[in-house]
């Protein structure tokens, strides 16, 4: 066959594939957004979820996933930041760092739900955390930590040599080279990776339902106080999130209005990970570009 028309012919089935993937995935989110954003208002957004009756919202498992994403952040982070770092400028190319890079791709595989039995066995009932943010947030962080560190890992690998060699010659430390040359040109990676990691963890359920549990208390929204058991920052209260919500309004939810309700919660869900993945596009872009005018 002429090697032009080969070409032409394999051009256009990866088009044809490309499309079908893009069609799919428009279809998917066109049929949530269409079927949840008419059912999504302030009152949706700002008020509490109901047992029975109609008309509730949610205000409470919104809050949960929000605050559930920033301890797992807190959580995660400095791990994922110190595993990338190691990985990348430290360790050397032997058997041992192979095998952490295998365990880390073998914890990357783990079912989500494995990842909250786990977590059920081991910080919900030995030791004693209960069903509480704090568990869910723990299990998260051994569900988002693969991720996050190979995408540091690989934020600092981007860096150029030049700039490594640039600061050891003018006589600065590893470290200081690290953290003052190359942390700071791989920060665009890092937080468009952090951003992406977050949109993952917002949108868990499996893993939260044996973990942070599946009950949203009601809580003080102006109590401040993070050990009374009232209060919306107290880390071992039980906490229901938004995409726990729709899974439990799908199965057993007895309001009257329960699949209007889940429509509009899911919606809500796909907004904000949209969100978080065209704004780690942006931001970090953003970020590139000030270094750039900066250098």
């Amino acid at each position: 066959m002429n090697p032009k028309r080969t070409n032409q012919i394999a051009t256009g089935l990866i088009y044809v594939l490309v499309a079908i993937v893009v069609l799919i995935l428009a279809g998917l989110l066109g049929y949530i957004l269409v079927n949840g954003v008419p059912n999504i208002s302030w009152h949706f957004l700002t008020s509490g979820a109901e047992a029975f009756s109609a008309g509730g919202g949610i205000r409470d498992q919104l809050f949960n996933s929000l605050y559930l994403l920033v301890l797992t952040l807190i959580i995660s982070l400095p791990i994922a930041l110190g595993a990338g770092i190691y990985l990348s400028e430290y360790a050397a190319d032997n058997w041992v760092t192979n095998v952490i890079r295998t365990m880390i791709e073998v914890l990357s595989s783990l079912p989500s739900v494995v990842v909250g039995l786990f977590g059920y066995l081991l910080f919900v009932i030995k030791f004693g955390f209960g069903f509480s943010i704090l568990a869910g947030a723990i299990a998260l962080t051994f569900f988002n930590l693969p991720l996050l560190t190979r995408n540091i890992e690989e934020s600092l690998h981007n860096v150029s040599n030049l700039q490594r060699e640039a600061g050891l010659s003018l006589g600065l430390s590893n470290w200081k080279t690290i953290s003052g040359i190359v942390l700071p040109a791989a920060l665009p990676g890092i937080i468009t990776g952090v951003i992406l990691c977050s949109g993952r963890v917002f949108g868990e359920a499996a893993a939260l339902i044996y973990t942070a549990g599946q009950s949203a208390p009601t809580v003080n929204y102006l109590n401040f106080n993070p050990l009374s058991a009232t209060s919306f920052l107290n880390p071992m209260r039980p906490a229901e999130t938004l995409a726990v919500h729709i899974w439990k309004l799908n199965t057993e939810g007895i309001t009257p209005d329960a699949h209007l309700i889940s429509s509009g919660a899911s919606a809500v869900l796909i907004i904000v990970i949209l969100m978080f993945n065209l704004g780690a596009r942006a931001f970090g872009n953003l970020v590139y570009l000030k270094m750039t005018a900066v250098k």
